[in-house]
């Protein structure tokens, strides 16, 4: 039994280059299939299919379809409780349940997926270039970005290392190469792969967040704060915000870039302009993705004297990570803040009448 149908995005842009389509039963994934650069596919239940599928596999599929017997069907347990959805890196998907289709044809149409950002980055699209690449470059992408979420970082770099070979423009591949390389704390090689990307496409932002992580690793406070700087739109000179950029950023990466910049800012005596991107990424931290950002704006309350909000964000910082290397420093800091912080409330109270 095949299930045919369309990949395809709410607002009319390309389908992403590593659209995967997964049959998912009981929170258990059955069989995947890459959609083709149009968005159509076909998924073989019962297969792994992790080819990529053009318009010659289309027509191959359905030949292989029409020639099995379509009265023999299928059990209908293998579809209660199933649903179909696509995954792409920064998109989420509709989900479509296969309880109520017929069992009982070899082709079965389930219509479009529909997929949706889960952000507007400004500029996180891959350029126009990635669309162009030659059939083989893409086929040993979407191999790399299989391989990689399998975790064999060695397939996954020998995949994009040939899909860049194959085509040195391809964006995407040189971004998705270094990653694995860092993964593999392969600093230096990763470094060159992000940056060959930038080169290419300054609108792409996902490189510039790395080699920021990369750069804060070595505390490269400059660096870091050119390369957060550009992610976040600003004016590398007086650092004025661009009016309604931040609609257009997906909290999460935007609360990494705003907490390495603020600590870059922090780090190069820019105390202000460090707490200000610090608040900005503690509001969109929804998922405390950053312990030391808490820790880093209790320095930064503490350097104003206000005792009430460091000791707030130092005592958040060790809810988080209650066995950080420094966490006795930190409970030693939070005992003097609360003797510090007693006598500026006792300073504080009126004298009675």
């Amino acid at each position: 039994m095949f299930l045919i149908g369309r990949v395809a995005t709410d607002d009319s842009t390309p389908v992403p280059i590593d659209a995967v389509v997964e049959r998912i039963c009981n929170n258990k994934v059955h069989e995947h299939v890459y959609a083709s650069s149009h968005g159509d596919f076909s998924l073989q239940l019962g297969s792994r299919a992790d080819s990529f599928l053009d318009a010659s596999d289309e027509s191959s599929s359905q030949s292989s379809a029409n020639s099995k017997d379509s009265t023999l069907g299928i059990p209908r347990r293998d579809l209660t409780n199933c649903e179909l959805q696509a995954t792409a890196a920064g998109f989420y998907s509709d989900l479509i349940s296969l309880a109520a289709f017929d069992t009982f044809s070899s082709r079965v149409d389930v219509g479009v997926i529909v997929v949706q950002r889960i952000s507007k980055i400004k500029g996180n699209t891959v350029n126009a270039a990635a669309y162009m690449a030659p059939k083989d470059a893409r086929r040993a992408y979407e191999k790399g970005l299989e391989a990689e979420r399998k975790s064999n970082l060695a397939a996954a770099r020998k995949y994009f290392e040939t899909a860049v070979a194959i085509y040195p423009k391809y964006v995407g591949a040189w971004y998705q190469l270094g990653t694995v390389l860092q993964k593999d704390h392969q600093n230096d090689a990763a470094r060159k792969a992000f940056t060959e990307a930038t080169t290419m496409d300054t609108r792409f932002l996902p490189p510039y967040l790395s080699l920021a992580s990369l750069a804060y690793e070595d505390e490269k406070w400059t660096e870091v704060l050119a390369l957060t700087d550009h992610i976040l739109d600003r004016d590398p000179l007086n650092h004025a915000e661009v009016t309604g950029y931040i609609v257009d950023l997906d909290p999460a990466n935007c609360s990494e870039a705003y907490f390495y910049n603020a600590a870059a800012n922090y780090n190069l005596h820019k105390f202000d302009d460090a707490e200000k991107s610090g608040l900005k990424a503690e509001h969109l931290d929804m998922i405390t993705h950053f312990p030391q950002l808490h820790f880093l704006l209790g320095e930064i309350f503490a350097r104003k004297n206000d005792y009430a909000g460091a000791i707030s964000e130092l005592q958040t910082y060790l809810d988080l990570a209650p066995h950080a290397v420094n966490a006795d420093l930190v409970r030693e800091q939070l005992a003097k803040l609360h003797k510090l912080n007693g006598s500026q409330s006792a300073s504080e109270k009126p004298d009675p009448q």
